[in-house]
């Protein structure tokens, strides 16, 4: 469904990522998982087009998006759940859920709204209140509801665990089964590198900008070397 062959994308004369390649699978969950400063939030970056991209293709869904605008990705079926959630501090939890699906009819919102409020109860509780205002917990909710407003055929999370108590961590990894089990595709770039691999089908790792190891979640687990050396235990 998204393949990406060969991307580099360079900050000046750095290259925050070289020669990297992957493959996402319909229904797949996928983990991105490496050092601080490895290029994984780059390669959502780029994949999402908020980037330029120096070299290799990208394609989604059996079309070329290489060079499209993020809007026209959006339309196309990715959508991004952004590191540090950058939610609407200043807007309902309604009005950020209904700029998430600015891209599909009004007739569509509707009924993705009430699947949001089910799907994230916590939400529907807050549903009046300014953002701002939600904990760290509601606010990754919220990230990710406005996401899934798009109708995305995959989302791609950045760091959907970051700067969250366990319990909340335990509740996001809990989402990711459950949205696993609405046969959802989902990219997720994760600082738990060990709950990232339990909870994937496969993951990429990556180390200086270069994909260094790929393989299910059980075989990356076992490689202790990859855990010492790349990601720290």
């Amino acid at each position: 469904m998204l393949e990406v062959k060969g991307l580099t994308t360079k900050y000046g004369a750095i290259s925050a990522l070289r020669d990297a390649s992957l493959s996402v699978g319909e229904g797949e969950v996928i983990g991105l998982i490496g050092p601080n400063g490895a290029g994984k939030t780059t390669l959502l970056g780029s994949i999402a087009g908020l980037l330029p991209i120096d070299s290799g293709t990208i394609s989604f869904d059996g079309a070329d998006i290489t060079s499209a605008a993020p809007d026209k990705i959006v339309r196309s079926g990715l959508s991004l759940v952004p590191e540090h959630r950058r939610i609407f501090a200043d807007m309902t939890v309604e009005e950020n859920l209904k700029i998430g699906g600015v891209t599909i009819s009004a007739a569509e919102r509707g009924p993705l709204l009430i699947e949001m409020s089910e799907l994230f109860p916590v939400l529907q509780k807050k549903w009046s209140t300014a953002a701002g205002y939600l904990s760290g917990g509601e606010a990754q909710q919220l990230a990710i509801a406005r996401a899934l407003m798009s109708k995305p055929k995959v989302v791609m999370m950045d760091e959907p665990s970051l700067g969250l108590a366990p319990i909340l961590v335990d509740q996001v990894f809990d989402l990711i089964e459950t949205l696993r089990s609405q046969g959802r595709t989902i990219l997720v770039v994760e600082q738990n590198a060990t709950r990232m691999l339990k909870a994937a089908d496969r993951a990429y790792v990556l180390r200086s900008g270069e994909v260094v190891a790929t393989g299910t979640g059980e075989e990356l687990l076992e490689r202790s070397d990859l855990f010492d050396t790349f990601v720290g235990g």
